[in-house]
């Protein structure tokens, strides 16, 4: 325990950041696989249990003889068309298990890894196309839920940035940058509220992200957008912060529900309680030497049955946490992103990060035009560093891949 304490777990160890990209490798490679998969008719448990499979396998090819542990930091969920929450149902659920993927879903499909406690998720919808239909643009309401997703994932990782981090100018015009406020979290929903509003699209409401830390994906900040019942967020991202940022956005009104399913996601919470049932400590050992304090799906226990017993104590004595099913409450089609980023002082690094939209594809009338909306979206993520930014003098890129070009810089951070 000694020498673990001494370990520096803070984005100043360059191991740090090592393992966290190492994660995150492994969730883009199994979140490209894993959506190819999500086809008409395919069964949801099918490719969650094909999902976690893969995440296993390459997991296990990292850090090998290293005394780290290291894991799936969330299961592969496959959630249907109005689904907010991430989705995974059991084979025991004989009409959940049933569930397949319908032609034109927006599919939202979420998984993650994490090497020594420091995790990296990814989510990225996709929309379910006909087979002929493969590759063919999107229009009307599809295409305007595409675009507002993805302008609206782009407007919110602008606005985690800290203030004057990316300042040029004079050392004036830095420190007046610097020295401004960071947006508040009702500013933030109004910018967000009004950019989705140019598709004819909502927020969903309560959609947070989360500052991530070592075996904790619920940190001591959040930030919530479009509150609901009271709710509200804490604190401003800064620099030596990883964060999951997430946007979820609806065709409907973004108002949710609760459905009257099986919580199937759990999460160990940091409560201790001397359980009086032994299924019940049975499951809850089973749990913590397999997944810590990470999310987990009862599907990955030995015995699926005997888990759904198991957990009932530990969510009743808040041992665990159980994921309610939220859907959109008028049951419209929901699109969420979820990128895991890294604060550092050349600005934002995407850890892990859903594929950058082909907004060629996507054909619709509508468009932002808020000015200050544009200018935002028109401001780097990270400043130019190293020999690829030289590079990149050399060459003229189009106008349209400018977020696929941060991301790029910003990945030769630190």
């Amino acid at each position: 325990m000694a020498d673990e304490a001494a370990i520096d777990y803070t984005l100043n160890n360059p191991d740090t950041l090592t393992k966290y990209k190492t994660a995150a490798q492994i969730s883009h490679k199994v979140l490209e696989l894993v959506t190819g998969w999500c086809v008409e008719g395919a069964k949801v448990i099918s490719i969650c249990q094909r999902g976690d499979k893969l995440l296993e396998e390459e997991i296990a090819k990292v850090y090998k003889g290293k005394k780290i542990t290291k894991g799936i930091s969330h299961p592969t969920t496959v959630s249907p068309s109005s689904f907010i929450t991430p989705y995974t149902p059991l084979s025991t659920d004989a009409d959940e298990a049933s569930t397949s993927l319908k032609a034109n879903e927006a599919i939202k499909v979420q998984l993650g890894a994490q090497i020594d406690g420091l995790g990296t998720i990814v989510c990225d919808t996709v929309l379910v196309q006909p087979e002929q239909n493969k590759g063919v643009e999107k229009s009307g309401r599809e295409a305007d839920l595409m675009l507002a997703t993805y302008y609206a994932n782009e407007l919110l990782l602008r606005l985690m940035i800290p203030p004057g981090l990316l300042a040029s100018g004079s050392e004036e015009d830095k420190k007046k940058a610097s020295a401004e406020k960071p947006p508040s979290q009702a500013k933030i929903t109004h910018l967000l509220e009004k950019l989705v509003e140019s598709y004819d699209c909502n927020l969903v409401e309560g959609t947070t992200s989360w500052l991530f830390e070592r075996n904790e994906i619920e940190g001591k900040k959040k930030i919530v957008l479009a509150p609901a019942d009271g709710s509200k967020g804490e604190g401003s991202p800064e620099v030596g912060e990883v964060w999951g940022v997430e946007i979820g956005v609806s065709l409907g009104t973004g108002k949710v529900k609760t459905l009257d399913h099986r919580p199937t996601l759990h999460r160990r919470t940091t409560v201790t309680y001397q359980l009086k049932r032994p299924s019940s400590r049975q499951t809850l050992s089973e749990i913590v030497k397999k997944f810590g304090t990470f999310p987990f799906s009862l599907r990955q226990l030995d015995d699926e049955r005997a888990a759904k017993v198991g957990v009932v104590e530990c969510v009743r004595k808040n041992v665990l946490r159980q994921y309610e099913v939220v859907v959109d409450k008028d049951m419209a089609p929901v699109a969420r992103l979820l990128t895991t980023i890294a604060l550092t002082r050349n600005g934002l690094v995407r850890l892990s990060a859903p594929p950058t939209l082909d907004i060629s594809k996507c054909r619709t009338e509508k468009k932002i035009t808020d000015e200050e909306i544009l200018k935002i979206l028109q401001r780097p993520v990270a400043r130019s560093t190293g020999a690829k930014a030289k590079n990149k003098k050399k060459k003229k890129k189009p106008a349209k891949k400018t977020a696929e070009e941060d991301d790029e810089e910003s990945s030769s951070d630190e």
